[in-house]
């Protein structure tokens, strides 16, 4: 049984001008179009495909990987907008994938990046998107404890902060006064649980509270001074955008960190950037 939105393991049935023809059992044969035909293949062979529906919603196949497949999240651009139809968005197949203008909660212009959900919409049978999430997130209370790691995804600005997608299962918020750049849309990355509210709502930061977060990094700047020849071009002056980059904390986790490791002596400055002390060292008078 294949599934469509999905990649599928088929059987070569056949060869014919437009293509191959794969065994879709009880949905009959499937067209794999000859420019996505792997050289050397032959009836009886199976293949890996991405099943979707063509322009006629017709099942066909392509080896093609599309970005994102039925039951993902992702951020996707937007290539066109067609009234009264919805928005068209990239996800990597020759045929765009359709953002309808219901399941928009603010109109899409080409160009913008949009994070949707996929999914099989039961009333046409055909793949689509939409920007609705919260119908797509998990049912179930989120149980996150204080300080715990996830993974998020920056879904859309608010006038508090952003709003991220946490383990692909639920919303949370990045206040503004927590964050020292500005975040992308789409945009991925680790964060951490400050409080799950009464109501559910869940509270996010970039940084691991206290002395879990100083532990954390300061192990993370002696590899790095480990693989770097024992000096980092980082201190106390570095820009909170490059250390956001770099180790992906706020410049104030940082510079404890660093004085964490310059009071133990496993540092000092070099004025600019820092160097690792060797173990067998002289202490200084």
């Amino acid at each position: 049984m294949i599934t469509l939105g999905k990649r599928n393991t088929l059987k070569v049935l056949k060869s014919a001008p437009p293509g191959i023809y794969l065994d879709g059992g009880e949905k009959g044969e499937i067209l794999l179009p000859g420019r996505y035909i792997p050289e050397g293949v032959a009836p009886g062979d199976s293949l890996d495909v991405f099943i979707y529906l063509d322009s006629e919603d017709r099942l066909v196949a392509t080896t093609e990987k599309p970005l994102a497949e039925v039951g993902d999240f992702a951020a996707l651009e937007v290539v066109g907008v067609k009234r009264p139809i919805g928005a068209f968005l990239n996800w990597g197949l020759a045929k765009d994938l359709l953002l309808p203008f219901r399941e928009q909660i603010v109109p899409v212009g080409a160009g913008d990046r949009v994070v949707v959900f996929i999914y099989v919409d039961e009333k046409t049978g055909r793949i689509v998107a939409s920007s609705r999430l919260n119908g797509h997130l998990s049912k179930d209370f989120p149980t996150y404890p204080p300080g715990q790691p996830v993974s998020l995804m920056i879904v859309n600005k608010t006038p508090l902060g952003y709003n991220a997608l946490v383990n692909k299962a639920h919303l949370g918020l990045l206040y503004d006064n927590n964050i020292c750049m500005p975040l992308e849309v789409g945009q991925t990355l680790n964060g951490f649980v400050r409080q799950v509210r009464d109501d559910g709502k869940i509270d996010l930061t970039l940084d691991a509270a206290g002395y879990q977060r100083v532990v954390s990094l300061t192990g993370r700047i002696l590899d790095a001074l480990q693989e770097n020849g024992g000096r980092l071009d980082f201190d106390d002056d570095s820009s909170p955008e490059s250390i956001r980059r770099r180790f992906g904390v706020s410049k104030k986790a940082f510079k404890q960190a660093l004085g964490r490791l310059y009071k133990k002596r496993q540092i000092h400055f070099l004025n600019p950037g820092i160097e690792k002390i060797s173990p067998d060292a002289a202490p200084e008078s």
